[in-house]
């Protein structure tokens, strides 16, 4: 295998796989990217077992061929190479090693057979529909951050998508909750989707994803089966295993009669949030929210390290109300506002509230209160 590749087009694929590789492997194999030239393109993939990536890259290929190298050092030797070089990489397979070569710098790596690289089964796939990167970068960021990282409730590791019915008629919904917060939202169903079956997007495959989506122009095609789900764009290809478990019954939480309403500015609540959450204890990060008419008191008491207060100009005209929240979740549900102002529905002390952007429902969020 013999081939010339831009460094920016070299980086960018190369990134990309050794993103997806575990940096502890007792599998040597699964440290490689895959590197394979063909025609006019060279094709990196790397896996996890669970993630596999494909990324294209245009070349100059003057012997086709494939082998597989660290990809972590590879990425590292691509990333201090001058902006514009043109990279040479050829396979010296009779010698175990992968030269690459750039101006006056050159490198030699060592390589692992081809034939040993895994790849990740085909499935047949029970639904294949193509959304816009914009909608799916939506549903992803705007839920992401509820997902749970407690190992004991694997089935709380990821974003739960799937087709849900509701009195606006059939939505594509992403779902992700740790116990403590939610977040549902909702799209519009793309053509295709409709016989989909609900799959739990494991974090990893999230946040691997929000490098597809970057451009909000592109069409992303999307696969998903019981057990696999795939999001590709011409360039890249994702392919993932989805998390074997029953999603909860997450309607349950929402709650129906939150009647207390106080909408705010969104960014100016935020601000004034991590302001006060400064004094609180490292372990609660809890912070009271006294609300009386048109007018909201924050505050932190924390005997350890001194308290704080700020009062906020708000929309409020219910019953006096005084509820505390962990700082950090108040804090992530109001970066999710897109618009200006943000609601919040209250119901007592004790019972959840709800949060949305104001008047559009095809955003909610949950959040449970704390005692303070």
């Amino acid at each position: 295998m013999k081939l010339s590749i831009e460094r920016g087009a070299l980086l960018k694929a190369v990134a990309q796989a050794q993103s997806v590789v575990e940096r502890r492997n007792t599998i040597p194999i699964l440290a490689n990217v895959h590197i394979e030239a063909e025609g006019d393109t060279v094709r990196f993939r790397a896996t996890d077992l669970d993630v596999e990536v494909v990324d294209r890259a245009p070349a100059q290929v003057e012997r086709a061929g494939a082998t597989t190298v660290p990809a972590v050092l590879l990425n590292e030797i691509v990333r201090k190479l001058p902006d514009g070089a043109l990279v040479t990489l050829s396979d010296q397979s009779h010698a175990g090693r992968l030269s690459i070569e750039a101006g006056r710098s050159s490198f030699q790596l060592s390589t692992l057979p081809k034939e040993d690289f895994p790849v990740m089964a085909s499935a047949d796939y029970a639904a294949n529909f193509a959304a816009p990167a914009a909608v799916l970068k939506r549903l992803f960021d705007k839920s992401k951050f509820a997902i749970s990282t407690e190992e004991t409730r694997y089935y709380l590791n990821g974003v739960y998508m799937h087709v849900a019915e509701t009195p606006d008629g059939r939505r594509l919904r992403c779902v992700a909750t740790d116990g403590h917060r939610l977040a549902r939202i909702d799209a519009a169903l793309p053509p295709g989707a409709e016989d989909m079956p609900g799959v739990i997007v494991p974090r990893k495959t999230v946040g691997e994803l929000r490098k597809l989506l970057e451009d909000d122009e592109a069409e992303i095609a999307v696969s998903v089966s019981e057990t696999k789900v795939r999001f590709a764009t011409p360039d890249i290809t994702l392919t993932s295993k989805v998390i074997d478990g029953t999603f909860p019954d997450y309607s349950r939480v929402i709650p129906q009669n939150n009647t207390k309403r106080l909408e705010v500015d969104a960014a100016e609540f935020a601000r004034a949030v991590d302001r006060v959450a400064t004094v609180s204890s490292e372990r609660s990060r809890a912070v009271k929210l006294a609300l009386d008419e048109d007018r909201l008191m924050l505050s932190v008491n924390a005997p350890d390290s001194g308290a704080a207060e700020e009062e906020l100009a708000v929309a409020y005209g219910d019953d006096k109300l005084e509820i505390g929240f962990n700082a950090k979740y108040l804090l992530e549900i109001a970066s999710q506002v897109d618009r200006e102002n943000a609601v919040f529905l209250f119901n007592s002390s004790g019972d959840p509230t709800l949060m949305r952007e104001g008047n559009d429902e095809s955003a909610i969020y949950v959040v449970m209160p704390m005692r303070v």
